[in-house]
C-alpha cells in the first residue's frame, strides 16, 4: 500500500468486497447464508415509469464471504443495530463510551465504528485502524473525529445534522418557559418540603423577545414554536438566511444580544465559535436576561457566565452542554475534577443543568439510527458517500439484477494529475458503463460500473489498482 498524502501512513485492509445495498434505500429481506446479500426495495429517487419501475436492483453476494464487523458504542438505538445486523453485518454493542485506550487495543478488529458525542477518534486512533472503512456519527456533530486525519486515511464520516432538530427545539421551548418562572427551583424547593409561592421576576414569555445565534435547522423550527408563544424573534447567523414566519435577521451579534431578553445558542464548535459568549458579551446583554446553550460547550465561557450570574446580570441560564462532560452515567460524575467550577454553579439559583439530552428522545434517537445506518450501510455495500462530511460525494444508480458479470470498483486516492488515466487504462479491457469522480482537497474518490467481468478479473482489476501509486483504498464490489 502506497504511503497517505502530508506524511500520513495509516496501513488498510484491500481485501475484494461486495454490495447488495439499493441505491439510497435500505434493506428489506436479508438471505440469512449470504453476507450482505439481501433484496432491496425501489430507489427513494424511483422516477415512475423509468426502468426502476421494472427493473429490481441486482442482490450481490461476496466472492470472500469475509465478515464485516461493526462496533456500536454509547447506547446507539437498538433500531441502528437490528439495522445492521439485518444487513448480514457482525455487531458488537456496547452502552458507554470507550477511552482512547480502549480504542487503540481494539479498533483494529473492525471495519465500522458508531458513536456518539462522548467517543473520541483521534488520529491515533485512526493510525490503528487497520481495517476501518467508515465512521458513523449517531448525532448532529463531527468534532469528536479527527475528519481530516480519516480523509487522508480513506475512511468517510457520516452524520445526522437534521433528524433531532425537533428535539432540541422543543427543549429550549421548554428551557425558556422554566427559566422565565424560575420553575426548576420552585420544583426543588417543594419537593425539599418548601412551600415558596412568589410571582416576582417571574414572567410570561409572551411578548418578551428571543435572539437565536445560529439560523440552521434547529434555529429555525426554534423561531416557528417562539412565535406561536407570540415572542418576537431575532436571530444572527454569518450568513444572509431567509426567516420563516417574521424573524428578524441582525448584521451583528452584539446588535442581538442587546436586544434580547433570551439569548440561545445553535452554532457548531469551530475555532471562532469558542468562549463566542464571554464576558465582553455578556455585558452587552440586556441586565435580567437568559443564556440558554444547547449547542457545544465550549462556545460559552463558563467562569464568566458564573460570575455574570452570581452579579445579577443575568436571571439564569439553561446549560445542557459542558467543556468536559462525563464518559458515562452515574452518581458524582459531573465534579469539579472534570470542571473545576462544577460545584460552584450547581449551587446559584434558577440555573437549569442537564446532561447533554437536546436530541435525547425516542423519536430522535430513532431517526438519527435511520439516517446513519443507512448511510454505513450504503457505502459498505454500495459505495455510496452522499452525506459524508469529510470526503467527496460519490454515487452511481444501482446495478440491476438482469446485469450479469458486473462489478464496482470504488477507489479512493490523492487527488492529483493523471491518476484517472492510469485507472482509465487499468479497465481498458472492459467495458466502463457508468463512471463518477469527484475530489474534496487532497482526497479524490472515483466508482465505476464494468461489464464483461469474471472472477479472475475481478482479482486483476483489484490488485493492479491498488497498486497505483496514489491508492488510498481500492474496494471492489460484486
Amino acid at each position: 500500500m502506497s504511503s497517505q498524502p502530508h506524511g500520513i501512513s495509516i496501513p488498510r485492509s484491500t481485501s475484494v468486497q461486495t454490495s447488495t445495498f439499493a441505491h439510497n434505500s435500505p434493506p428489506t429481506n436479508f438471505r440469512a447464508n449470504s453476507i450482505n446479500s439481501f433484496s432491496t426495495s425501489p430507489s427513494h429517487s424511483f422516477i415512475p415509469g423509468s426502468v426502476t419501475e421494472v427493473r429490481q436492483s441486482k442482490a450481490l453476494h461476496p466472492l470472500d464471504h469475509a465478515e464485516l464487523r461493526l462496533l456500536l458504542l454509547e447506547n446507539i438505538s437498538q433500531d441502528a443495530v437490528k439495522a445492521f445486523k439485518d444487513m448480514g453485518f457482525q455487531v458488537d454493542f456496547h452502552t458507554k463510551a470507550w477511552s482512547e485506550e480502549e480504542l487503540l487495543a481494539n479498533i483494529g478488529n473492525y471495519h465500522a465504528i458508531g458513536i456518539r458525542s462522548k467517543t473520541k477518534i483521534t488520529k491515533n486512533v485512526l493510525k490503528k485502524a487497520s481495517k476501518l472503512l467508515v465512521i458513523g456519527c449517531f448525532c448532529i456533530g463531527t468534532n469528536q473525529v479527527d475528519l481530516e486525519v480519516a480523509a487522508r486515511a480513506g475512511i468517510p464520516v457520516f452524520n445526522s445534522p437534521f433528524s433531532n432538530s425537533r428535539s432540541v427545539a422543543e427543549l429550549v421551548i421548554s428551557e425558556i418557559v422554566a427559566l422565565s418562572r424560575q420553575l426548576v427551583d420552585r420544583a426543588r424547593e417543594l419537593r425539599e418540603g418548601t412551600w415558596n409561592k412568589v410571582s416576582k421576576n417571574c414572567w410570561e414569555i409572551r411578548g418578551k423577545t428571543l435572539g437565536i445565534v445560529g439560523y440552521g435547522h434547529i434555529g429555525s423550527q426554534l423561531s416557528v414554536l417562539a412565535e406561536a408563544f407570540g415572542m418576537r424573534v431575532f436571530y444572527y447567523d454569518i450568513l444572509n438566511l431567509m426567516p420563516l414566519g417574521s424573524a428578524t435577521q441582525v448584521e451583528t451579534l452584539d446588535d442581538l444580544l442587546a436586544i434580547s431578553d433570551f439569548v440561545t445558542l445553535h452554532v457548531p464548535e469551530l475555532p471562532e465559535t469558542i468562549n463566542m459568549i464571554s464576558v465582553p458579551q455578556l455585558e452587552k446583554m440586556k441586565t435580567g436576561a437568559y443564556l440558554i446553550n444547547n449547542a457545544r460547550g465550549k462556545v460559552v465561557d463558563i467562569p464568566a457566565l458564573v460570575n455574570a450570574l452570581k452579579t445579577k446580570k443575568l436571571a439564569g441560564c439553561a446549560l445542557d452542554v459542558f467543556p468536559s462532560e462525563p464518559g458515562a452515567n452515574g452518581p458524582n460524575t459531573f465534579n469539579d475534577q472534570l470542571n473545576p467550577w462544577a460545584s460552584e454553579l450547581r449551587q446559584l439559583p434558577n440555573v437549569i443543568l442537564t446532561p447533554h439530552i437536546g436530541g435525547s428522545t425516542e423519536e430522535a434517537q430513532r431517526m438519527i439510527g435511520y439516517e446513519v445506518s443507512s448511510a454505513l450501510g450504503r457505502y459498505l455495500s454500495y459505495g455510496s458517500t452522499m452525506g459524508a462530511v469529510n470526503f467527496p460525494e460519490v454515487d452511481l444508480r444501482p446495478i440491476s439484477a438482469d446485469q450479469t458479470s458486473f462489478v464496482r470498483v470504488c477507489y479512493v486516492h490523492v487527488n492529483q494529475p493523471g491518476v484517472l488515466r492510469k485507472v482509465n487504462e487499468i479497465l481498458s479491457d472492459h467495458n466502463v458503463e457508468k463512471q463518477f469522480s469527484d475530489s474534496k482537497g487532497n482526497i479524490a474518490y472515483l466508482m465505476a460500473d464494468i461489464s464483461g467481468v469474471n472472477d479472475d478479473d475481478v482479482h486483476e482489476l483489484q490488485t493492479k489498482i491498488s497498486r497505483t501509486s496514489s491508492n488510498i483504498i481500492t474496494r471492489l464490489l460484486t
